[in-house]
C-alpha cells in the first residue's frame, strides 16, 4: 500500500479567517444549524471542503462538530462513514469534544494503522497525548519516523518521551536497523531520543 506523504509541518491546521464572504456566511449558518443540531447539519460537515475550500476545511468541520457537540455513536459513525478528510476533521475534534476514551481512542488507533500521513498526525494530537497507552503511542511515534510524518506534530512529545527507556532502546533499535541496512536514519530520530534521556 503506498504512503500518502505529508507536506512539511506547518503545525495545526489553520483557522478560517481567510475564508471568502460566501463561505464565512455558509459557514456561520452552518454552526447555527449544527448548535441546534438540525437533521441537515451533517450535510454541512460532509461539504465544508467544497464549500470552504481544501485550505480552511479542517478548521471548518472542528467548528461544526464543536458547535454540534456529538454524542459519541455519532462521532464514531462520522469517523467510520467519512472520507479520509472528513475522518481527520474528527480526530482534530476529539480534545475539544471531551470524548470518552472507550469511544475515542478506538479511532486514534485506527487512524494509526493506517498509512494515510495525514491521519496519523490528525490522531497524534493533544488527546492521543492524553490518553492513548504507553505501548501503542511508542509505536505510533516510531511510525513518524518511518512514514516522514514530522515529530513536531506528536504533541506532548516531549513530557511523554521523558525518561522513557523503553522508547529509547526502540528507537536505538530502529537507528541500528536503518545502519545495518545502509539507509538514511530518519532526521526526528535522534531528537526524540535525546528526549528520553531528560529526567
Amino acid at each position: 500500500m503506498s504512503v500518502q506523504h505529508t507536506p512539511p509541518d506547518t503545525g495545526p491546521p489553520q483557522d478560517t479567517a481567510g475564508l471568502t464572504g460566501e463561505a464565512h456566511r455558509w459557514l456561520a449558518a452552518a454552526r447555527a444549524s449544527a448548535a441546534a443540531r438540525e437533521a441537515g447539519w451533517e450535510l454541512r460537515f460532509a461539504e465544508a471542503g467544497r464549500r470552504c475550500g481544501t485550505a480552511h476545511a479542517d478548521p471548518a468541520r472542528v467548528l461544526l462538530l464543536a458547535a454540534a457537540r456529538p454524542d459519541a455513536a455519532t462521532v464514531t459513525r462520522l469517523y467510520r462513514q467519512g472520507t479520509a478528510a472528513e475522518r481527520r476533521a474528527v480526530l482534530l475534534a476529539l480534545e475539544q469534544l471531551d470524548t470518552d476514551p472507550a469511544h475515542g481512542v478506538p479511532l486514534v488507533e485506527d487512524a494509526l494503522r493506517t498509512n494515510d500521513t495525514t491521519l496519523i498526525a490528525a490522531a497524534l494530537g493533544p488527546y492521543a497525548a492524553r490518553h492513548l497507552d504507553a505501548h501503542p503511542w511508542r509505536h505510533a511515534v516510531l511510525k513518524c519516523l518511518f512514514t516522514g510524518v514530522p515529530v513536531t506534530r506528536v504533541a506532548g512529545l516531549a513530557a511523554r518521551a521523558r525518561g522513557d527507556a523503553e522508547l529509547a532502546r526502540m528507537l536505538t533499535a530502529h537507528a541500528a536497523e536503518r545502519t545495518a541496512a545502509h539507509r538514511e536514519i530518519p532526521a526526528g530520530l535522534p531528537h526524540v531520543l535525546a528526549l528520553t534521556q531528560e529526567q
